[in-house]
């Protein structure tokens, strides 16, 4: 009998273990055309046969609306147990997520990747709106306590206990980013995401087999030991020209492998034989660095996933060092975490800082100077003039006339200087002293608190119309000094009931995000 995905991923600590393999699995927008593709009976057809660990069924990838996983899953209920359903942040606020995760949980579909989502590109009649109530680290959270006993009021004011969740989740890193301000807080984030609940990693889409190992060097540097996933796409033409135009995030292609795969296309086979032959390699690197699996997308074709694995398994055990070597295409000047690809010391750009050069940057400028000092002075909790301003608002709560009246006038300057300052959208909840004095809710398309999504492209946001917050916010914490404690912070969640109120008076009040922030855990089997 197969053994269940969450077996596999855990058995990894045991010697002499074999190396499993996940298939992606895409459904289709609209009604699968059994002629073309369906996307049940190739799934079927993967989990029947025993070289298929599991399968691993998308949501909405590249921002498309599709049929959605647990579909699916409904049609392969008695495969669950070898099912990873897709969930993103992008479609459903919180309510929406936790009742899915319900719905999975009676259906017997434990397995879940957790993902913040891509920005929708397309609906009917216009483009949707990406919700982004919670991102991954939010998610991964609510996960977190669903497991062990969701904690909710009852209709008596009294706390009720649901019965526990046995979900096993993971989550998403892409090492593949161009810049140091953009690849370092991928990787604080990846922290914050085991902090959160993520117990296996899957790796995103990427040709340079350094910055794959990387992670694993990563993660050994931070003493923990969480089981990782690679992923190896095969490429067509086509797919590689999107991939290298960053349209779809989370997928790297250089100019570099983009030139070569040119080559190999105006071949007979238009490339056919290089690609496959270049996922067969992936695999064999990921299993030579010790990787927990391996992943497969970008096939519909059963037999043509079979013949890349008979091919994988071909390769003597030593020619991954030099597939290792081979399959390595940074973009120009890529910034890599370490200083070498055998080494444990991080690159010396991020030990010793170049302040000169991060200054230059002009994200380090007088009004940055200035919001830190204003913070420092009447907004740090226990510091300045915090405990003074707090009595004072405290009275400024009472209901009589006098005080609704200063209240007013405080709300409305505080209003039109935020607004005006920082674009504030008065949310009541105010996220800058997390960001960087950079406002989540009006400059990141995603209202990004936990740290960045996976989609910026040469530190420019996914949406392409704006730099990425979190790029600037590392240039401003790092010449600081200030953010190796990004990757320990507590979970941030945005309050909804409190858009259109004092975000001043919530802070002193402690009704904010900042006050009782949603406790992590350190799962046991991460470390």
């Amino acid at each position: 009998m197969k053994l269940a995905f969450n077996e596999k991923i855990q058995e990894s600590v045991l010697p002499n273990r074999q190396f499993p393999i996940g298939v992606e699995v895409v459904t289709s927008r609209g009604i699968p055309n059994e002629r073309n593709f369906s996307p049940v009976v190739f799934a079927r057809e993967l989990l029947s046969d025993d070289r298929i660990a599991w399968i691993s069924i998308t949501d909405n990838p590249g921002g498309n609306p599709m049929l959605p996983a647990d579909w699916l899953a409904g049609q392969l209920t008695e495969f669950a147990t070898n099912i990873v359903l897709h969930l993103t942040c992008k479609d459903y606020n919180r309510a929406g997520l936790e009742s899915n995760l319900w719905r999975y949980a009676a259906e017997g579909f434990n397995n879940i990747l957790v993902l913040s989502g891509d920005l929708p590109v397309t609906s009917y009649p216009k483009l949707a709106a990406g919700v982004f109530d919670l991102d991954s680290v939010g998610l991964l959270g609510l996960i977190t306590a669903m497991n062990r006993g969701l904690a909710v009021s009852s209709r008596r004011n009294s706390t009720e206990i649901l019965n526990p969740t046995h979900f096993f989740s993971g989550c998403v890193v892409n090492p593949f980013k161009q810049n140091e301000n953009e690849l370092v807080p991928q990787y604080y984030k990846l922290i914050r995401k085991i902090h959160a609940g993520a117990a296996w990693i899957l790796l995103q889409l990427g040709y340079d087999m350094r910055k794959f190992h990387e992670v694993k060097q990563f993660l050994r540097s931070q003493n923990l030991h969480t089981p990782i996933i690679g992923n190896a796409y095969v490429l067509t033409k086509t797919t590689a020209k999107v991939f290298n135009s960053g349209k779809l995030a989370g997928c790297a292609v250089s100019n570099k492998l983009l030139e070569e795969i040119e080559k190999y296309s105006a071949g007979q086979d238009k490339g056919k034989q290089y690609f496959h032959e270049l996922a067969a390699k992936q695999l064999a690197v990921f299993k030579g660095l010790g990787f927990t699996a391996g992943y497969l997308g970008g096939i519909t074709k059963p037999e043509l996933i079979f013949e890349i694995l008979e091919q994988s398994n071909q390769f003597s055990n030593n020619d991954w060092k030099q597939f290792y070597k081979e399959i390595q295409f940074p973009q120009p000047n890529e910034f890599y975490l370490f200083e070498t690809d055998c080494s444990a010391e991080f690159n010396p750009a991020i030990l010793n800082p170049n302040l000169k050069k991060i200054k230059k940057t002009k994200n380090i400028n007088l009004f940055y100077r200035f919001s830190r000092l204003i913070h420092a002075i009447a907004f740090h909790r226990n510091h300045g003039l915090y405990s003074v301003l707090k009595r004072i608002f405290i009275f400024l709560n009472k209901k009589n006339f006098f005080c609704r009246v200063c209240f007013r006038m405080i709300h409305r300057i505080e209003k039109d200087v935020k607004h005006s300052l920082y674009g504030c959208t008065d949310c009541g909840d105010c996220g800058l002293p997390d960001t960087a004095y950079l406002c989540p809710m009006n400059r990141c398309s995603k209202n990004m608190r936990n740290g960045p999504c996976g989609g910026s492209m040469k530190s420019r946001c996914e949406s392409g119309d704006k730099d990425c917050i979190w790029t600037i916010a590392y240039d401003r914490l790092k010449y600081f000094n200030e953010f190796d404690g990004f990757k320990n912070s507590p979970i941030i969640t945005y309050n909804a009931a409190l858009k259109g109120t004092s975000a001043w008076l919530n802070l002193y009040l402690d009704r904010d995000h900042s006050a009782n922030p949603p406790k992590t855990q350190e799962n046991n089997c991460n470390r």
